[in-house]
């Protein structure tokens, strides 16, 4: 099992090996396995890129996302700019269908709301806004319309781990309660965690999905 200090280094490793900023910007440390990243960047999207650069390094439990966003001069735009270049973003992807989703925008903060039938739409719709100039934040606050029965939910969530080829699906407990679906039992990374999660978000009708799942690697040492 790795130690803080290991885990530290690697995450810093990884965030000059990804970043296209200065790794230096950011501070990392580091807790019983529990990363918090500290320290100033000049896009969200950049603030994105150091989390998702820490949760690939083995070891890692969970991030605490510290990082602040100071938009430099060139990018700043006002909330009329960024509204209207989010809906043209939402409008070039094909499979988001924009006219369910409405966009707020207060001092860079773009908060989408609205009604899709699949999870991947609502993942879209903000992953298409994260790398616009002048965004500081995004809230996601799009629901998910359940068309599927909880058996049938359970199902489709059984089968494509089965099918994947980064997860243990005999480690993982499938239960659900409507839309809702609760991972448990255990895994060797965080990375599988988050694949895990994301597989059962990608069942349609899934509203919700609580994700118990156990980071061990112990268990899977040779």
């Amino acid at each position: 099992m790795k130690t803080d200090l290991e885990i530290q280094k690697d995450v810093m490793d990884e965030l000059k090996w990804e970043l296209l900023t200065n790794a230096n910007e950011i501070g990392v440390a580091v807790k019983d396995g529990i990363v918090t990243l500290s320290g100033t960047v000049d896009s969200y999207y950049k603030k994105l890129q150091a989390e998702r650069a820490a949760t690939k390094v083995l070891g890692v439990k969970a991030v605490a996302q510290e990082i602040s966003v100071h938009l430099s001069d060139r990018g700043v735009r006002n909330d009329s700019e960024i509204a209207s270049a989010v809906l043209n973003a939402l409008a070039w992807h094909s499979s988001i269908p924009e006219e369910k989703i409405k966009v707020k925008v207060e001092k860079g903060w773009v908060t989408l709301e609205g009604e899709v039938e699949w999870d991947f739409q609502r993942n879209y719709s903000k992953s298409a806004v994260e790398n616009l100039q002048g965004v500081v934040g995004i809230s996601n606050n799009i629901h998910i319309s359940p068309r599927l029965k909880s058996a049938d939910i359970k199902n489709k969530i059984f089968s494509a781990f089965h099918r994947s080829a980064t997860l243990d699906s005999d480690s993982i407990n499938i239960a659900t309660e409507g839309s809702k679906v609760v991972l448990s039992g255990k895994v060797r990374s965080f990375v599988e965690k988050k694949d895990a999660e994301r597989a059962a978000y990608l069942a349609p009708g899934v509203t919700q999905v609580e994700n118990k799942l156990l980071i061990d690697t112990e268990v899977y040492s040779y």
